[in-house]
């Protein structure tokens, strides 16, 4: 394949955060953000491979083993919401590490960040 030719790549499935402790990872995603779990599944020495999405959304978030990956990431993963605000106060109330305020830049959808129990830093952000 040369650079002219374009790839066969025709979407993104699976990002992997990097989690600790499986039960308490899904106690986040699954039971404070509301997402549902998609596969879990032995992943050797004990192990699970477990990967979690909002409801029909088609990329999901693996909480995978880390191996020697360190937690504690800025994943770089931005989740959509139809209300930024909503979802901060919501976040807040529930005691997830939160950034102060929602950001509000010029020309730039609302948006906040946050950390999952591992410390791994995901952005929330409204859909314009």
């Amino acid at each position: 394949m040369t650079p002219q030719d374009g790839s066969r790549i025709t979407g993104i499935a699976t990002v992997a955060v990097p989690v600790a402790d499986t039960e308490r990872a899904l106690g986040f995603y699954v039971g404070t953000l509301g997402f549902e779990v998609r596969l879990d599944a032995p992943f050797g020495d004990g192990q699970r491979w477990v990967e979690v999405a909002p409801a029909g959304a088609t990329v999901t978030i693996a909480l995978a083993p880390p191996g020697e990956v360190a937690t504690g990431v800025d994943t770089g993963i931005r989740l959509l919401t139809a209300d930024a605000d909503a979802d901060h106060a919501d976040l807040v109330a529930t005691g997830v590490a939160v950034d102060p305020e929602v950001m509000r830049w010029p020309g730039v959808p609302p948006m906040f960040g946050l950390a999952d129990p591992d410390g791994n830093r995901l952005y929330v952000v409204q859909q314009a």
